[in-house]
């Protein structure tokens, strides 16, 4: 069976069955559950969007998809209605990200932790920035998208939450609690990372980062300054100049291209195709040290693998800080202190 070969006909058909049956009737018998983020609107009438394009598939394949064989979202089950020419609508809002409850956080911290009223101007200030944030593209937003009252509600959402309150809690994601309890640990850092959000997006200076799968996105997940100060972060980093000088600098002073943190060295273990090679990181985070020039000092020259491990989560570790932890992880495994040379295994005979 072809997923997604289904013509507007079959959708039709089956739009006619799901109101002769019922809801609850036609979701049982094909083995739906009712949609929880997307739905389709024909005349008027709102359907639970999976389950349409599942079922109209037995119209030409003799058979319909199951709930497992695909999944609900823009890639199949959306994309393949809105190709026939229906609506399709967002049932409910996604989840509040990481840089969203930055701001928002920032907002009850300095309201004394406490929540705000839809109805303050504070609380208007805020739904414009998370607009202009658009951490979702417009087809996951539903029409409700970070108004007024959704923004007032996370920040009660926010204050309940926090160690000292002793009323009610209202419910919140569990990602709410871990940026709370960052600014309590990091109430500066955290503060700085909001006000440079604040001040990237009023300026239109930040670009907006959605949701993708890429090698940074799981890094991005845990970055203490957020998602979009990440990505300025990691722009920095990959300054090709910024690199080139900072090797330049560090060979011109008679050192070598070995990680900082581990001792790695491209060169003496994959000789020729590793020479010259080396990753850069910027030491202070772009929520510590706000926009400005990068100096050759803020930079340090580390592999791959130490770099990734600094980045991995919050709060991020320097680089000495990472040599000091890989010696006391070597301590007490009893295994040799990481140095600039690396032993090479060696080679076997092909069979």
């Amino acid at each position: 069976m072809a997923k997604g070969l289904i013509s507007r006909d079959d959708i039709l058909k089956t739009l006619e069955e799901y109101d002769a049956l019922g809801r609850d009737t036609f979701l049982d018998r094909y083995g739906y559950r009712e949609a929880s983020t997307y739905l389709l609107v024909h005349e008027d009438k709102e359907y639970d969007s999976k389950a349409i394009a599942g079922v109209a598939h037995k119209h030409q394949h003799g058979e319909p998809l199951t709930w497992q064989q695909f999944n609900g979202g823009l890639g199949e089950a959306v994309g393949w209605l809105k190709r026939e020419g229906f609506k399709v609508v967002v049932s409910r809002n996604p989840k509040w990200t990481r840089d969203e409850l930055i701001l928002a956080c920032d907002l009850v911290v300095r309201n004394g932790w406490e929540g705000l009223a839809a109805e303050d101007p504070r609380i208007a200030e805020l739904s414009d920035l998370l607009q202009v944030l658009a951490a979702y593209p417009v087809e996951e937003r539903a029409a409700t998208y970070r108004n007024h009252n959704g923004a007032a509600r996370k920040t009660y959402d926010i204050a309940t939450h926090h160690p000292d309150y002793t009323g009610k809690r209202t419910n919140g994601g569990r990602l709410d609690v871990v940026v709370l309890q960052d600014f309590l640990d990091r109430p500066a850092e955290m503060a700085q990372a909001a006000q440079l959000l604040r001040e990237g997006l009023k300026a239109g200076t930040l670009e907006t980062v959605l949701a993708e799968d890429d090698d940074d996105a799981e890094d991005e997940a845990s970055a203490p300054e957020g998602r979009v100060l990440y990505r300025r972060h990691r722009t920095r980093e990959r300054n090709k100049g910024l690199r080139k000088k900072k090797i330049a600098a560090v060979l011109k002073a008679g050192g070598s291209l070995a990680c900082e943190a581990c001792g790695f060295d491209f060169a003496l273990v994959y000789g020729e195709r590793g020479e010259g090679y080396i990753e850069c990181h910027h030491v202070v985070p772009l929520h510590e040290a706000g926009e400005g020039t990068t100096k050759l000092s803020d930079l340090a020259l580390i592999c791959s693998n130490c770099h990734r491990m600094i980045h991995r989560s919050a709060p991020w570790p320097t680089p000495a800080e990472l040599r000091d932890l890989l010696r006391w992880q070597a301590r007490s495994a009893g295994a040799m202190v990481p140095g600039p040379r690396v032993a090479v295994p060696p080679m076997t005979a092909a069979p």
